[in-house]
């Protein structure tokens, strides 16, 4: 029996980045899942870092965490969120990751004294991480995302390496997808084909013949300018893909596969007899329900550190969106700069939310905004969902607040405190480097009996979760915060580490926090629980609170205001 071959799809960038090349790979990988194939995904990023663990938030965006303890690009996020593809740090590799493999085995002699080069060492060096990824998991299809665009100085060894990979699979084993921008000019009224034509001409410089595009443009493609791009670009007609602005990420699938997209793939690649039909049956569901909720909406405040940048809690946003598709309802979430709740009047700024979420982060800057915050929804009952720091932040607000504890605070925060309630993790006392060495990727975490996080988990006693931190909770103050009435309710099994906290439900409608990142393993098709409950418990307090509402108002004998109109100052 002949040995099942890995065949490859290629994805490039072209004319500026932020094309959405990442979100391009993920839909065709769904694409071809939904005609049966087994699809892995990868990304190849020209950037000199080792990996992104160090890079700024509003640079960058999102850290995504893979369950082996890997710091990558968010692109990795949409790979996992769009397909079954289990990534790892094979499956995410820079420039820089390259060239230190390359140095280190230099350096170990095993090059044999012979002079390092781009060509072929470099190269040959990433086309052995594309291979280990097809010899480890063997897909049907292997995608491969470069990052950034043609022409750049940093891709060129990329470039070069998947040409010669193209050479060498031949011609119905792998194929070049580029994606290319289409700018509407208002000035003039068109769609302007130059930049696509621009872009390709670089790309077949470097010796890469795309075999499909994908434009990018805020309006169709009519077929005279496909017909165009097809002739200039020496590509099919068919081959000239519009990738339009679309209101939901959800629906690029859909639309690349009105296009026929996927057909071409599977022609191009030889393998339409294998795999001859699509059902996108539950994505079209997906998709009705993202756009027309029946059961409603809700509003969730947000309150981070970075939230003029939305891409740094890119995983966080889709994972709500995953639980409103989950409770059949449209999450409104409007993100809180933590600093701006300083003011004085900051309840005002809160009061008109069904829930409040505390994300992860870095830094003194903004904790008492995130404070504030917790202690609003503590107070209020309103429903709160703390995640990484805003774990550590509500047992800092509980152990201030409640347990009279009022310098309680985090080494992170002030390394003179009396009262350490957070500090760093112990292993990492004496660690200064930064770069990969706080606690990543899965860890087991055991539940306790009778709690929420039990109840959300569906009453399984022990869970796996990943995580990306550097502090920890300080077991001494556990007995304290107990008396009080805050529950631990998730530990690591050795009783090391602190993984959950929660108020119990005489104490408060829903409160709990977590530290590890959830929102990393949440599916569009199979939302994470916690944020789920948390959706869920969101349009309960809507409820209460308009049916208390009603219920005031109809004792002083007035008509209650709708919600909505409330909300918009409309009377």
């Amino acid at each position: 029996m002949t040995e099942k071959k890995t065949k490859y799809i290629f994805v490039t960038g072209g004319v500026v980045s932020s094309l959405g090349k990442g979100l391009a790979a993920s839909s065709i990988g769904c694409l071809l899942e939904a005609r049966g194939m087994t699809v892995q995904m990868m990304k190849l990023d020209p950037y000199i870092n080792v990996d992104p663990g160090t890079m700024s938030p509003f640079q960058h965006g999102e850290v995504f965490v893979t369950d082996d303890g890997a710091e990558t690009d968010l692109d990795l996020g949409h790979y996992e969120r769009f397909t079954h593809a289990k990534l790892s740090q094979a499956n995410n590799w820079t420039s820089g990751r390259i060239y230190q493999s390359v140095i280190n085995k230099e350096r170990r002699g095993e090059y044999l004294g012979k002079t390092i080069q781009v060509i072929p060492h470099i190269t040959d060096e990433i086309k052995a991480a594309v291979r280990t990824v097809a010899d480890m998991h063997k897909p049907d299809i292997l995608i491969v995302e470069i990052g950034g665009t043609v022409g750049d100085i940093e891709s060129l060894p990329f470039m070069e390496a998947i040409r010669q990979m193209g050479n060498e699979e031949g011609r119905n084993n792998a194929i070049f997808i580029h994606v290319t921008l289409v700018p509407f000019i208002a000035a003039a009224g068109e769609l302007k084909t130059k930049p696509t034509q621009h872009s390709v001409r670089e790309l077949r410089e470097i010796g890469i013949s795309p075999d499909i595009l994908l434009c990018r443009s805020d309006r169709p493609l009519p077929s005279d300018l496909r017909k165009k791009i097809g002739l200039f670009c020496n590509v099919q007609e068919n081959a000239v893909i519009s990738a339009l602005d679309v209101p939901s990420i959800y629906e690029v699938p859909l639309a690349f596969h009105e296009q026929a997209l996927d057909e071409l793939i599977v022609n191009n690649l030889h393998m339409k007899e294998m795999f001859p039909s699509v059902d996108l049956k539950r994505w079209r569901e997906l998709v009705s329900t993202i756009k027309d909720p029946t059961g409603g909406n809700v509003k969730i405040a947000i309150v981070g550190k970075y939230v003029e940048l939305e891409d740094s809690y890119k995983s966080l946003r889709e994972a709500l969106t995953h639980a409103g598709v989950a409770n059949n309802l449209r999450v409104n979430v409007t993100w809180i700069e933590s600093e701006n709740l300083m003011k004085d009047d900051y309840e005002n700024e809160l009061q008109d939310f069904d829930a409040i979420l505390v994300p992860g982060g870095f830094g003194k800057r903004g904790i008492g905004g995130m404070l504030r915050a917790i202690k609003y929804a503590r107070k209020s009952g309103t429903p709160y969902f703390g995640i990484c720091l805003g774990m550590q932040t509500a047992c800092i607000e509980f152990a201030r607040n409640v347990c009279g504890l009022r310098d309680a605070d985090s080494t992170e925060f002030n390394e003179e405190t009396p009262f350490p309630v957070i500090f760093k993790l112990r292993d990492l006392v004496d660690v200064e480097e930064l770069g990969g060495t706080m606690r990543l990727g899965e860890w087991v975490c055991s539940l306790k009996a009778d709690t929420l996080a039990r109840e959300v988990y569906r009453g399984a006693a022990e869970i796996g979760e990943r995580h990306r931190h550097r502090f920890e909770f300080n077991p001494e103050f556990k007995e304290t915060l107990e008396r009080e009435g805050l529950v631990f309710s998730g530990v690591s099994p050795d009783g090391k580490f602190v993984e959950m906290v929660e108020l119990p439900r005489s104490m408060h409608p829903f409160f709990i926090a977590c530290q590890f990142h959830p929102e990393y393993k949440s599916k569009p098709l199979d939302a994470h629980p916690l944020f789920t409950a948390f959706v869920a418990a969101a349009w309960n307090n809507r409820m209460k609170s308009e049916n208390l509402e009603h219920d005031v108002s109809r004792e002083l004998g007035v008509e209650s205001q709708d919600r909505a109109e409330v909300e918009t100052g409309e009377y």
